[in-house]
């Protein structure tokens, strides 16, 4: 079996965007075009987050989002600004198979286990967002990295799973759009705490990361730039690896 190799789209004011370490966005296109050119390479799966401005005060745009869902003939999942169970149902309703919470988890835990309990557990994904503190300490962060949730991954991932979730994706912030690789020593970490799979992502520079994620106890890795950068002056082309590609290096 192969692990799944995910691309992670940034949805900002009905545009796609990327960050570089959870700020700068970067127009680079229109998410349904973006969806479209996935399909036709037959992406494994594929990740949604809306991060547009004072999320906490924009509703979620969900007609635009299930317009996006329904171009899409692969899995996909919706994190961003998700509050409340009619969040949850819309979402799902629209045609995305899981729905990812990340604030929500430090803020409303009650919710966060009414979730699992509504929506069953493979569909709630635990987002934690992690950076180094100043002395060189994991941290985790949560709306869109601005807050201390004031605990470490572990601790974090830990408390994730006790709610129920399915599934954690952690983030290394510090990697974000960087193309340095991913935090191995965080994947490492995270997934030997918890039973439940962790997806991998920020940094990724290529399918050996990929590989390598995965020999550090990642079930499955996700990324945003390399799926939607070309070259060293990161021009803007969707791509993703040949099943071929994959398959030698990620099949377990």
């Amino acid at each position: 079996m192969r692990a799944r190799v995910i691309p992670l789209i940034l949805l900002k004011d009905g545009g796609l965007v990327k960050t570089i370490k959870f700020d700068n966005p970067k127009y680079v296109g229109d998410p349904i075009n973006a969806v479209r050119i996935f399909n036709d390479k037959e992406v494994d799966e594929l990740i949604l987050l809306h991060i547009s401005p004072n999320r906490a005060k924009v509703p979620i745009p969900f007609k635009e989002v299930g317009d996006i869902a329904s171009e899409a003939f692969m899995p996909m999942g919706f994190g961003g600004g998700v509050h409340t169970l009619h969040d949850v149902y819309r979402i799902l309703h629209s045609g995305f198979e899981k729905v990812i919470l990340n604030t929500a988890i430090r803020t409303d835990k009650a919710f966060v286990r009414a979730a699992v309990r509504e929506a069953g557990s493979q569909s709630i994904v635990g987002s934690i967002d992690v950076k180094k503190n100043f002395w060189g300490q994991y941290e985790v962060f949560t709306d869109s990295g601005q807050i201390r949730a004031g605990s470490s991954p572990v601790e974090y991932a830990r408390m994730v799973e006790d709610l129920g979730v399915g599934e954690i994706i952690v983030n290394a912030i510090d990697r974000d759009g960087t193309f340095q690789g991913y935090d191995e020593k965080l994947i490492a970490m995270v997934a030997d705490a918890v039973q439940i799979p962790v997806v991998a992502c920020g940094g990724a520079r290529g399918v050996d990361d990929f590989a390598s994620a995965i020999k550090c106890g990642a079930s499955a890795v996700a990324a945003g730039s390399y799926f939607v950068f070309y070259g060293k002056h990161r021009a803007v082309l969707i791509n993703y690896p040949s099943s071929s590609q994959l398959d030698s290096a990620l099949t377990i």
